[in-house]
């Protein structure tokens, strides 16, 4: 479980094809306090610790997980938004996020409005998921909220402080990001789905 606040942005150290899966080595600050069999989410994919060396740890995605995000297109020295699962009795300062990437989204146009960002993605509504206008979707990791909300596409909007700590300062026109819309906006979807 996570709340899609960013705790930091790591790097990409490697990213190696092992069969159909990728093995990503991540560089992170806070690499010294994982360990092995720990969850952490990566651009908003729960991702198992697999390995820990120095200053960076490994963790594996598998065809599936690849078929459905944008874990693909990483390379060495992509920038990777990072967190932790939560801990227990803390505050949930985002939104509840699972770390189970919905599917992708593209970035369609980026507005500087005076000091923010605006930032629209348009997605495949053929997949069945939707956003509701102010209500909570997490792209890239970043628990989020949308507006100008539409069949197959949204806006979010960027303060500087999210800007800066966050991998949204490296998304240009026609790049893909991950989505996981809220949770709860997906059951009442299914149930309303299954009444018609």
């Amino acid at each position: 479980m996570f709340t899609g606040i960013i705790e930091q942005v790591g790097k990409v150290v490697s990213s190696d094809r092992e069969g159909g899966n990728l093995k990503l080595a991540i560089q992170a600050k806070f690499t010294s306090e994982l360990k092995v069999d720990q969850s952490v989410a990566h651009n908003g994919i729960c991702l198992t610790v697999d390995g820990i060396r120095d200053d960076h740890y490994t963790v594996t995605a598998i065809a599936e997980t690849l078929s459905k995000t944008n874990l693909g297109n990483l390379v060495e020295g992509s920038n990777i938004n990072l967190e932790r699962c939560m801990i227990a009795g803390d505050r949930l300062d985002g939104h509840i996020v699972q770390g189970h990437v919905d599917q992708t989204a593209t970035c369609e146009e980026i507005i500087e409005r005076d000091g923010s960002w605006e930032f629209t993605f348009e997605y495949d509504v053929q997949q069945g998921n939707i956003t509701v206008e102010k209500g909570s979707i997490c792209v890239n990791g970043v628990s989020l909220t949308a507006f100008n909300s539409q069949d197959n596409r949204f806006s979010v909007a960027i303060i500087p402080f999210t800007y800066e700590h966050t991998n949204f300062q490296d998304l240009s026109v026609g790049d893909v990001v991950n989505l996981e819309f809220d949770i709860i906006g997906k059951y009442v979807e299914k149930l309303v789905r299954k009444q018609q």
